[in-house]
């Protein structure tokens, strides 16, 4: 592929002295450039990184930002120097940088805004991949599909993709969380810009770097924020950016659903303490207020899988 582009590659580094050198020696010539992004890292960054590329610019941080807090000041820089194309590299050499053609070749060819990784494609890979993260992965992928409704995507917190510069531009980069949130807060942006994101199967690769993200802390971390990327979602597509038939549905089914399920959990304790069977007026208002609502609720959700943004 020709390079006609100014592809930049963004590597927040944090404690990965010893495979920093290998990253950078496995990038693809198409790259132009490279920031790493020293995120108040406590190990000795090499000197021998900055002869390992073409062109690398080293910039230390002043404080901790958070891999996604590091990647952004890399999205400054590459939007400050005229770049076109910001790759986002980890430092910890699990990524397979051969695949940055793949990420870049969409958008070069305007069929997507944003390309990532999809290890869940590689069913070969897939079986290697640890049992727990695995079931972690996918039900996390669910979860994000639904709060930031790109339902045709899997596997959005894969770190390793490629944004247009043009897109970055359009971004309130305060809204992008620093942290473990950075991949899908960033895709909840990119909602709102009626963004393509092009999914690029690969392989997972697992080295001897561990993560500081323990399993059983995942679901106190993320659930929240999903919930609440979710509602904002909901709240600025069907109600102040727009209002339509699906606005409607949630306006009428979310109040029955909710109240068929609370007065049939109220009726069921109250009638129990009792010892008497529920009227049955009672019991049919239950189950209709439950089943419309719901119905509704389904309505809704379809509406907004066939509203997710895809190409043409």
């Amino acid at each position: 592929m020709q390079n006609r582009n100014n592809i930049a590659v963004v590597i927040p580094y944090y404690n990965a002295s010893k495979h920093i050198v290998a990253v950078l020696n496995k990038l693809p010539d198409l790259v132009t450039k490279v920031y790493i992004i020293d995120d108040c890292s406590t190990q000795l960054f090499p000197e021998l990184a900055l002869q390992a590329f073409k062109n690398v610019e080293y910039i230390k941080s002043d404080l901790n930002l958070g891999v996604g807090g590091a990647t952004k000041l890399g999205f400054k820089k590459a939007i400050t120097e005229g770049m076109t194309i910001v790759v986002k590299v980890d430092a910890d050499d699990q990524m397979d940088t051969s695949y940055i053609k793949d990420l870049v070749t969409p958008l070069i060819e305007n069929k997507a805004g944003y390309a990532k990784g999809n290890r869940f494609r590689d069913f070969k890979a897939l079986r290697q991949m640890p049992f727990v993260r695995k079931m972690g992965n996918l039900g996390l992928s669910f979860l994000t599909k639904a709060a930031t409704g790109y339902w045709n995507n899997f596997d959005p917190t894969n770190g390793f993709f490629a944004i247009k510069v043009d897109l970055l531009k359009q971004l309130d980069f305060k809204s992008i969380s620093n942290r473990y949130y950075f991949e899908t807060s960033l895709i909840a942006q990119l909602y709102f810009q009626d963004a393509i994101i092009k999914d690029v199967s690969m392989p997972a690769i697992y080295g001897d770097e561990t993560s500081s993200m323990t399993v059983w802390k995942m679901p106190f971390i993320f659930l929240p924020k999903l919930i609440n990327t979710f509602i904002k979602r909901i709240v600025k597509s069907y109600f102040l950016y727009d209002f339509n038939i699906s606005s409607i549905y949630i306006l009428i089914g979310t109040p029955l659903f909710t109240f068929g399920v609370f007065y049939g959990v109220y009726n069921w304790w109250y009638y129990s303490s009792q010892s008497i069977f529920a009227p049955t007026g009672t019991i049919m208002l239950v189950t209709l207020t439950i089943i419309i609502g719901f119905q509704l609720l389904l309505q809704a959700v379809h509406y907004d899988i066939t509203k997710a943004p895809k190409a043409n």
